[in-house]
């Protein structure tokens, strides 16, 4: 794994967190290319329009307002110059070795960012999350490239109306349909693009039947019942993901939870592929934030719930094996997964044997 994972000089790292914190500023973003201003006449009045391209390569255009209506004009070229400026910025990070995701994602995540979606409670999991934490812990490694959008809640979002998840996503100008569930008297809990690898979003909520078909009421939708991401979405985080040419907000779990949450993933999966990502996504970045926040992977796994703990273990001697190259991180695994938890029953009558 050590070919794998090394650090982005501090200079690449400050440049990627100018990017994150002004898109985290700018409020909603403009959808598409940066586009150009059009003045339209000929009906007695005039009108600015901007027009752009939109994924995946159609041309829109979006009323601005009526000429002379300076404030409004002054606004939108703001939002075009700053739409510019990022999309000169993440091409140069992709070649520098920041992770980036596609345009087919990226106008997925603007759409989901531009509702209020994530500042209401939703949380970005799965593989672009991985990639989210890469970059914001500055390490470069090999990412398995995704077409899945894997978005979850851990509470009633907050929003004053029931908004329509599948709207929402057909919103975004991308042919969405509902991915029919496990029977026929279940309902849809994900969305897909046409083709066999077309982009999925998946509506994911803790639960303890796998895959079981929970309702979200106020997205009028339902969501895959996922063990323990009652856990996993304990205290998300502000993160960005840079997709096509964007930087998007988004909220992302706690790093050392994903960690642990994957290690029991993988344990737990039964397509090798699956477990097999699970596990390097897990391994690379427990030795990311081993470096920066060495007692996070401890008090994460202290926080976790017994049943994942219990199937983690099994992953012990390849964990060892993974880890050889970095002994602090075998080390904090082995003591984790092999010695008695604080504040067990155990864990306190070592405490007293020692004394």
């Amino acid at each position: 794994m050590a070919a794998l994972l090394a650090k982005h000089e501090l200079s690449f790292q400050t440049q990627y967190a100018e990017v994150r914190e002004r898109a985290r500023a700018a409020g909603r973003l403009l959808p598409g290319t940066p586009g150009t201003l059009v003045l339209r006449e000929g009906t007695g009045y005039s009108y600015w329009y901007r027009v752009y391209y939109f994924p995946p390569g159609k041309q829109r255009e979006d009323l601005v307002g009526k000429a002379g209506d300076d404030a409004v004009l002054h606004a939108m070229r703001e939002q075009i110059q700053f739409s510019e400026w990022v999309s000169r910025q993440v091409p140069t990070l992709r070649k520098l070795g920041f992770q980036v995701a596609d345009k087919l994602t990226a106008r997925v995540l603007l759409e989901l960012h531009n509702e209020g979606a994530f500042q209401a409670g939703l949380v970005l999991v799965g593989t672009l999350a991985y990639m989210s934490w890469l970059n914001e812990l500055g390490a470069v490694a090999v990412s398995a490239r995704t077409m899945d959008v894997d978005v979850a809640r851990k509470h009633h979002l907050a929003i004053g109306a029931p908004v329509s998840f599948l709207a929402t996503l057909k919103s975004t100008g991308l042919p969405f349909s509902a991915v029919a569930g496990f029977t026929p008297s279940e309902p849809a809990t994900s969305v897909k693009l046409p083709g066999t690898e077309g982009l999925r979003v998946d509506l994911l909520v803790p639960g303890k039947e796998i895959g079981a078909a929970v309702p979200v009421p106020e997205l009028e939708w339902a969501a895959q019942a996922m063990p323990y991401y009652d856990y996993l979405l304990e205290a998300p985080v502000d993160a960005a993901v840079l997709a096509g040419w964007q930087c998007i907000p988004v909220r992302i779990p706690q790093a050392a939870r994903m960690v642990w949450h994957k290690l029991y993933s993988s344990a737990s999966r039964r397509e090798a592929f699956k477990r097999a990502k699970d596990f390097h996504q897990a391994t690379v970045l427990a030795a990311v934030i081993a470096e920066s926040e060495p007692v996070a992977l401890r008090d994460a796994f202290e926080a976790a719930p017994k049943g994942m703990i219990t199937s983690i273990r099994a992953l012990l001697p390849r964990l060892m094996a993974a880890l050889k190259d970095y002994p602090d991180v075998a080390a904090a695994f082995e003591s984790s997964l092999r010695g008695p938890r604080r504040g067990t029953k155990s864990s306190r009558t070592a405490r007293v044997r020692r004394r």
